[in-house]
């Protein structure tokens, strides 16, 4: 146990310290986006274990998240900034020392959707799916070879669709799929 003790603490120094945010005493915060995730992650030391109140503040000045931490002196915390606004956040730590303000500017992720749609062994059958992470709503077109709409519907979903769709048309169909932003995937059989 101690020797894991030692590598959290050694690792939050290194951590402070790479970050631009040592304190000669080997105090210090460092607020650190992931890369490719919405989560951010607050790295807090300091000398002496007590009391330490995180806060973050949104660019209005909001206060957005709070936590309390008893007798510690030090911690690693990550964030999961997932349906916050793009902008900037400030993080203030609290403690015996006073006041440690951070700002970090923070981007949601841009997911990409899968969409996909595929043969089913039965004839006529066809299925849809669309995988994506939140709230999506995609639109469905399907044309037969003479480019007649033979269907059309739109779907809301939370983090993914899937659904078979019988055609019974012979011939060569094209399957239109659509999102909100137009973005358009065509499949063709």
């Amino acid at each position: 146990m101690k020797t894991k003790s030692l590598f959290v603490a050694l690792a939050m120094i290194i951590a402070v310290s790479s970050f631009g945010n040592e304190v000669p005493s080997g105090k210090g915060l460092a607020v650190v986006p992931v890369k490719g995730s919405e989560v951010i992650r607050v790295i807090y030391k300091n000398d002496v274990a007590g009391k330490v109140k995180l806060n973050i503040y949104n660019a209005s000045s909001e206060l957005v998240f709070s936590e309390t931490f008893y007798g510690t002196d030090g911690f690693i915390r990550p964030l999961n900034f997932n349906g916050l606004s793009a902008g900037e956040y400030t993080f203030e730590i609290t403690d015996t020392n006073g006041k440690k303000v951070e700002k970090v500017s923070y981007q949601p992720v841009k997911r990409t959707k899968y969409v996909h749609v595929s043969k089913v062994k039965e004839s006529g059958k066809f299925l849809l799916a669309v995988s994506a992470n939140g709230n999506e709503e995609v639109s469905l077109k399907i044309y037969d070879a003479a480019n007649n709409l033979l269907h059309a519907e739109s779907n809301a979903f939370n983090n993914g669709f899937a659904q078979v769709y019988s055609v019974e048309v012979q011939g060569p169909l094209t399957f239109e799929v659509s999102d909100k932003s137009g973005v358009i995937k065509t499949f063709e059989f």
